[in-house]
């Protein structure tokens, strides 16, 4: 089974960020109801590992927190041809001491964790020979972009499935955060 942690979008970022997903050739958009924000990528896991899992993300503590989506990019960010089109996630330190949280579960119970540092975002698309005019052109059109605090009250362990059209998520797991610690 392969895991991974998220914090999914509310349904008003779903249908604006949905409005923006068009107009760009080479572009496979992440449909808008599997936006999310990725904190830790597991991988693959047998059952009982992702009990263990379960278990280890249920023993954190953290506060509630608000997201600052703001402006676009794409991976990589310079080099080879771009892969993936995403909206920034301003680092807060509520979000990195999340993060770390996690981290530290997943380590605890001997996951292997992604060793790239840790860029927050929501993948809007894959891109596979979008014309780079095109992409700049979005990316300029769409850089301004600056959407309302998103509050965060929960985290979801998620798997997923690859198929030929994109993956699919399942939650798996909901955890919820400390609204009183805010």
């Amino acid at each position: 089974m392969r895991l991974f942690v998220a914090v999914d979008m509310p349904e008003s970022v779903q249908e604006r960020l949905g409005m923006i997903a068009c107009g760009l050739p080479g572009a496979r958009w992440v449909p808008p109801e599997q936006l999310h924000l990725t904190l830790h990528f597991i991988g693959e896991v047998d059952g009982a590992m992702m009990r263990t899992i379960q278990e280890a993300l249920g023993r954190i503590t953290s506060p509630a927190l608000q997201l600052c989506l703001q402006g676009v990019g794409v991976f990589p960010l310079r080099g080879k041809s771009p892969h993936t089109l995403w909206v920034g996630v301003e680092k807060s330190e509520a979000l990195l001491a999340l993060h770390r949280q996690i981290a530290s579960a997943l380590l605890s119970v001997g996951c292997e964790l992604e060793q790239r540092k840790y860029a927050p975002h929501l993948t809007l698309a894959r891109l596979k020979n979008a014309p780079a005019k095109r992409l700049n052109e979005f990316i300029g059109l769409h850089m301004p972009l600056l959407l309302p605090a998103v509050p965060v009250k929960r985290f979801r362990l998620y798997s997923s499935i690859l198929g030929p059209k994109g993956a699919k998520h399942y939650v798996e797991q909901e955890y919820l955060l400390d609204d009183e610690q805010q």
